[in-house]
């Protein structure tokens, strides 16, 4: 079993391409943490290039919805995106200790949190804005 299990009831925001992204997001921390030290770098990569691809689609959800929590969900973004970037800049050199710690207790309990409040508000207001 891996770092973070996914689950429909828990995690699922009952929208397709938002739940399949983050099963996507489950699935790459839980191959990460899993890798050995050889694999270990090119798996981190993998799930930093998901991660930017992940958030550039919530943002075009956003941008066309009229999202009213974008700027917030951004920020959100902005701060995990430059902790990723730290922790690459770590592999990059070979250190993998904190990644491997980031990976393995940040990104799990991140995920959750985020996908309860602010993508599951804007799974929320895209559900509302289809219906108008």
């Amino acid at each position: 079993m891996g770092v973070l299990v996914w689950s429909d009831e828990q995690m699922g925001l009952g929208r397709q391409d938002m739940d399949d992204t983050h099963r996507e997001m489950v699935d790459l921390i839980n191959r990460v943490a899993e890798a050995g030290k050889e694999s270990f770098a090119q798996r981190f990569g993998e799930l930093v290039a998901h991660t930017h691809q992940h958030f550039a689609h919530e943002l075009e959800l956003m941008q066309a919805s009229g999202d009213p929590a974008q700027k917030e969900h951004e920020h959100q973004h902005a701060k995990l995106l430059g902790e990723l970037a730290a922790m690459q800049a770590r592999v990059n050199r070979g250190q993998f200790t904190m990644a491997r710690a980031f990976v393995a207790e940040r990104l799990p309990e991140w995920l959750q949190l985020h996908a309860a409040s602010m993508d599951s508000m804007l799974a929320a207001h895209l559900k509302n804005s289809e219906k108008a």
